[in-house]
């Protein structure tokens, strides 16, 4: 089960980049979610992050990063959506945009063509 660690000790959430990120957000999962963060180094999910479901369990998870970029999608994984706005990793309560346009000039990481193609209904600008 997933859950949300409050203790905000130590950690600086920098969201300057989140209004320029998602350029327009046209339809979300309602509510958001909570993502299992298990394995997930970063402090700071940024906005555009990539978030996946794993089809058995329905869990929502960022896209695994390694050396920069995001890792090959994970098997009985898909691809839902982009985190909305800035979180903390230990309180990984996302908003979840899956219609709409992200500038990915400013993505976290390079947004790749299996991503664009996995997400049809979020236009990928400024590649």
């Amino acid at each position: 089960m997933n859950y949300s660690d409050l203790n905000r000790e130590n950690v600086q959430l920098d969201s300057s980049l989140d209004g320029i990120t998602i350029v327009n957000a046209l339809g979300d999962i309602p509510g958001g979610r909570t993502l299992n963060t298990e394995g997930f180094t970063e402090p700071v999910i940024k906005a555009g992050h990539v978030v996946i479901q794993d089809k058995t369990t329905k869990e929502y998870k960022p896209l695994g990063v390694s050396g920069g970029n995001y890792v090959s999608l994970p098997g009985n994984t898909e691809y839902v959506g982009v985190v909305k706005a800035s979180i903390l990793t230990k309180d990984a309560q996302a908003a979840i945009v899956t219609f709409g346009q992200v500038n990915a000039a400013s993505s976290p990481y390079p947004v790749t063509d299996n991503i664009k193609n996995g997400l049809p209904r979020i236009q990928f600008l400024n590649l």
